[in-house]
């Protein structure tokens, strides 16, 4: 029986080094890096500058895997469903990450459960522009407009319960205001309602408007960030234009399914923050309007509850369900 033991005492410890071989090995061969969007948008764009990071740091290739559908609800469920092993990553935005679960009735899975925070990448605040002929041209003459004809403006989003349909919503509420909401897939079809004066203002992340702001075919009114973009100088934030705190961002993160091995996500996350403080990020995400961020996978968990929170009053008053 001693012998015995001794002998499964001895596989227990070759097994246990075994297992930590394989995780201080980690990468052994290529992870891939889900977006739940389409190739192209702003969020696939900043992933593959980090994974064309990470790919070379981490000595194994960091695949792209496009996942778009239900607000990011089909490549965040893949991941969540994913072995909790290093190899699947989510990178994430506002929706998958924090607020969908705030509005889907049938989530696939919850970020705050099934998840482990890895690091926030950035933020790209949300801009309010307006047709070329708007009789207003600050966000505080918009409130203004907006009290003296109730209901009179219509407002363009990128799509029901999108960050900027939200901000939208948080509009209506801090300015005491209302207007009719108007559902387009994705920012061309806003900008080209916004141009033919089909509409009067719109909320959508910044990049795709730089080129018709700069060029006065619409009007930009107020970025709802903490600063002002360096595309974009002289347009004022939302809390220079009358509305104090008035802030919405979509934002990227880095998830990892639950169970993760720490060593893993803390590697992971010293690569990404290494990424965002060279200068090769700082010029591809200046350039997309995304203000860099990093820090601790813990600081992540913290701003992802505070988001949640932050939006589901919101949400719930402006009844945004599916």
């Amino acid at each position: 029986m001693t012998a015995f033991f001794r002998a499964a005492s001895a596989a227990l410890v070759l097994l246990c080094a075994s297992q930590a071989g394989a995780q201080s090995s980690w990468p052994s061969h290529p992870i891939t890096m889900v977006v739940p969007f389409t190739a192209g948008a702003t969020s696939d764009i900043v992933a593959r500058g980090l994974a064309e990071h990470l790919s070379n740091a981490l000595g194994q290739s960091v695949v792209i895997d496009n996942r778009g559908g239900a607000g990011g609800n089909i490549g965040g469920a893949m991941v969540a469903k994913a072995p909790a092993d290093g190899y699947t990553l989510l990178f994430a935005t506002t929706g998958p990450a924090a607020t969908n679960k705030l509005m889907y009735r049938n989530m696939p899975f919850d970020p705050q459960r099934d998840f482990e925070p890895v690091v926030l990448v950035g933020r790209s605040p949300i801009i309010v522009v307006a047709r070329p002929d708007a009789p207003f041209s600050t966000l505080k003459e918009l409130v203004a407009y907006a009290k003296a004809h109730p209901n009179a403006l219509t407002a363009g989003f990128p799509g029901n319960g999108t960050l900027g349909h939200v901000t939208g919503e948080l509009l209506k509420k801090t300015g005491g205001i209302t207007f009719a909401d108007a559902q387009y897939r994705g920012s061309p079809p806003i900008i080209a309602d916004l141009i033919g004066k089909h509409i009067d203002i719109g909320m959508d992340s910044m990049a795709a408007y730089v080129s018709n702001v700069q060029d006065g075919t619409i009007k930009a009114l107020a970025i709802a960030g903490a600063k002002r973009w360096s595309k974009l100088p002289n347009v004022p934030t939302a809390s220079e234009s009358g509305l104090p705190g008035f802030e919405a961002s979509v934002w990227y993160a880095v998830l990892a399914p639950k169970g993760t091995p720490p060593e893993v996500i803390n590697k992971l996350n010293a690569e990404t923050n290494r990424y965002l403080a060279s200068d090769k990020a700082k010029a591809i995400l200046d350039t997309l309007g995304v203000s860099i961020d990093g820090g601790t996978p813990d600081a992540l968990r913290t701003f992802v509850a505070a988001e949640i929170a932050k939006w589901a009053p919101v949400i719930k008053a402006a009844n945004i369900e599916f």
